[in-house]
């Protein structure tokens, strides 16, 4: 099968393992347009109207002073890092090799900014305090990601964040929350949004992910710090003209998704159970702390497509969206969204079980 035959399989599909429900862009659109708060009078280059309302609830959120709207992480978190290296007069920033910031936005921070990167650990795994202390260069900023995507969403426990944290302070370090993921980690910690985010200084959070908002972003820290950011992001031309459609379409989502993310997370462990019953099948993590795991299947990635295209033209099931070749084998990452809690657990595992016997077949 090939990748246009699987995206046209997809396209047929009924019922989905990974994501939220698929909505038309019309759909969403209208979604849109009928909230009340499309009422309001529409912000001015981000000031006024909903947007600034919706800065204030997400800074309450995160018990941080300010927070600005930005359109994207990619654009937020280099301004942050930028900020805090100035005031620092060390342009030295430490994060995860498999950061977004390393992997995803061609060096933006070094290009743009004239950063500097310390990467800590290996990409195999979550960085560790003796990592960070192994560093031997004074670290001007820390940037943390909770979850770790590209590690399938891995999380240290509580005690082991609270070491970092108060190591990074104690050694005159800023820290920063990559919280892209922020929303998926609250029912692993067991605790309020504003406690886990208590130690950053300044902290990320996305609205197009779990929360499937329109493309926005939200920077949350000190009053004095997001003045700054604002002018940066107008640096940037990241300062729109009109924000309220992506702000709403966040606020929509965050009101729809957020107290369902329990739900999202205990179907995760459920499939994960679930995908480890069968032999050569690898789940990482095997526990998974939120709703995002990778998978690993003794296969190739071309074979996985094409299994996985038949039980969608078949079954009307899309179980994977993706398949990608690593050392570990054929990967692929579940992120479990409302969508999955419409399959029963025993259907799961019978669609599971056509899937590798599938690939059994090569």
């Amino acid at each position: 099968m090939t990748p246009d035959q699987f995206r046209e399989a997809a396209a047929g599909c009924t019922h989905f393992l990974c994501d939220h429900h698929r909505k038309k862009l019309r759909d969403r659109f209208r979604e849109l347009s009928e909230s009340p708060l499309c009422d309001e009078r529409p912000d001015n280059y981000g000031r006024g109207g909903f947007v600034e309302k919706f800065e204030r609830e997400i800074a309450d959120l995160l018990g941080k002073e300010a927070a600005v709207f930005m359109p994207s992480g990619t654009m937020a978190q280099p301004i942050a890092l930028r900020i805090w290296a100035d005031r620092a007069n060390n342009k030295t920033i430490a994060f995860h090799p498999t950061s977004h910031l390393e992997l995803h936005e061609h060096m933006g921070y070094r290009e743009l900014h004239h950063l500097e990167a310390e990467l800590l650990g290996d990409d195999s795994r979550l960085f560790t305090l003796d990592d960070l202390k192994a560093v031997e260069k004074p670290i001007g900023s820390l940037l943390i990601e909770l979850p770790q995507r590209e590690i399938g969403g891995q999380l240290p426990t509580w005690d082991q964040l609270r070491a970092i944290t108060d190591y990074a302070k104690a050694s005159g370090m800023r820290l920063h929350l990559d919280g892209a993921r922020l929303w998926e980690t609250q029912p692993f910690y067991g605790r309020p949004y504003r406690e886990i985010v208590e130690a950053f200084d300044s902290v990320y959070v996305s609205f197009y992910k779990i929360l499937r908002g329109l493309p926005g972003a939200m920077l949350a820290g000190p009053a004095d710090f997001i003045d700054e950011a604002r002018i940066w992001m107008r640096r940037q031309g990241g300062n729109l003209v009109v924000m309220a459609p992506n702000a709403i379409s966040a606020k929509i989502g965050l009101d729809l998704h957020v107290h369902r993310i329990p739900d999202y997370v205990a179907k995760a462990a459920e499939i994960a159970s679930i995908l480890q019953e069968f032999p050569g099948v690898v789940v990482e993590p095997k526990a998974p702390p939120t709703n995002m795991m990778h998978v690993y299947l003794p296969t190739s990635a071309e074979r996985a497509l094409d299994a996985c295209g038949q039980i969608a033209e078949q079954e009307k099931t899309l179980l994977f969206q993706y398949f990608a070749q690593s050392e570990r084998g054929t990967k692929s990452e579940i992120w479990i969204g409302e969508a999955a809690l419409d399959v029963a657990a025993e259907r799961w595992r019978e669609l599971f079980g056509q899937f590798v016997g599938f690939i059994e077949k090569e």
